[in-house]
């Protein structure tokens, strides 16, 4: 399509981006493009963008995000984990504040920015591991992460007592505005930074007997066994004559 037609790629995708209220991702980018199609056969300039490649996608997206900062433009192209979406820049969040202040969120503790950051550096990760490295217990921020969205409970660990796993949501992704886990600060480094870990419980073990007493065993198999070979009873005036 040429830039001389009303509907070129580019356009279309920030319209796409500025309707929607949540990241879109290139399979839903590829959807909306073949259903348009599919709705509008008859017409040429929608039907032609019926299949669009990954690489066309990606070059609309770096032609928005160079003309919204060479127009100096209060909103950006923001990618995340869960695609691509249109945000106004946080240089203009002072007044935006003021526009919705019902939606405005509450901060997060210093307990529980540290309870996250130990969880998305080193998920999965079991609640006991992270009452280990922060030394005191974590119950009411992990409640308070479960609830905020950010963090998930994400299987068992194969350890004794099968703890709960917990790691980090699409959500979180989303809040901070992060493509994958590698984006993280210093990702690579803090990953292998030696962490306290919780010890393990005692394997139960049975009671101590008195010294030279034995544990009893059950012998209904040997009891059975010795009756199976008992003679039984002769019955009155079955004995045969002499």
């Amino acid at each position: 399509m040429s830039e001389e037609s009303p509907f070129p790629l580019h356009r279309i995708v920030e319209s796409i981006l500025f309707a929607s209220q949540k990241p879109v991702s290139f399979k839903e980018l590829a959807a909306i493009f073949k259903g348009a199609a599919d709705a509008a056969k008859e017409n040429p300039l929608v039907a032609c963008h019926a299949k669009v490649k990954h690489e066309e996608i990606s070059e609309a997206i770096q032609k928005l995000e160079a003309e919204f900062l060479e127009t100096g433009r209060a909103y950006e192209v923001r990618e995340s984990a869960a695609g691509w979406q249109l945000v106004t820049r946080a240089d203009f969040a002072p007044w935006l504040r003021q526009l919705f202040p019902e939606n405005r969120s509450a901060k997060l503790s210093a307990p529980a920015l540290e309870t996250l950051a130990i969880i998305a550096y080193r998920q999965p990760i079991t609640r006991a591991d992270l009452e280990a490295v922060r030394g005191v217990a974590v119950d009411g921020v992990m409640q308070t992460l479960l609830d905020r969205g950010l963090v998930r409970i994400a299987g068992r660990a194969e350890v004794p007592g099968r703890p709960l796993l917990y790691d980090t949501t699409q959500y979180f992704m989303e809040h901070f505005g992060l493509k994958d886990l590698d984006e993280l600060p210093n990702a690579a480094e803090l990953r292998k930074v030696s962490l306290p870990t919780a010890t393990p419980p005692p394997e139960e073990k049975p009671p101590e007997l008195p010294f030279g007493e034995e544990p009893a065993i059950e012998s209904h198999n040997s009891h059975t066994s010795h009756e199976s070979h008992e003679e039984p009873p002769a019955e009155a005036g079955s004995e045969e004559p002499t």
